[in-house]
């Protein structure tokens, strides 16, 4: 639904303009809204689609030729540093943490309940 120009300004009950008046001024509300705009589009649409275009060539060029091969360079290093952390902890720490499962495995919880003397 479009708002007509007479619903945007409004005179106060029992004040009215001649006719001609909100003919014209509503003619020249649109003409200078539209010239405006036209004008604005004739002079920004240009730089600004040349700027976005050279924004997006930019953006493009630095993930194919810089992220991408820095993406899968980490992915080989990493790969290496978690080979050489998998076989320190392995030969490490593996021993003592199966040796402290096996005197852990000995402990046995149980439930019950505590009668009033043995509250503390």
């Amino acid at each position: 639904m479009a708002v007509e120009f007479d619903d945007v300004i409004a005179e106060p009950e029992g004040t009215y303009s001649i006719d001609c008046v909100w003919k014209g001024s509503n003619r020249l509300f649109t003409c200078s809204k539209n010239c405006c705009y036209k004008t604005l589009t004739l002079i920004c649409a240009l730089p600004i689609a040349f700027i976005s275009g050279c924004t997006f060539a930019c953006l493009t060029f630095q993930h194919i030729w810089c992220v991408s091969p820095a993406l899968r360079q980490c992915r080989i290093n990493c790969y290496m540093v978690r080979q050489y952390l998998t076989s320190v902890l392995d030969s490490c720490l593996g021993p003592c943490c199966s040796e402290m499962g096996l005197c852990l495995s000995r402990i046995r919880i149980g439930r019950y309940q505590l009668t009033s003397s043995e509250v503390v």
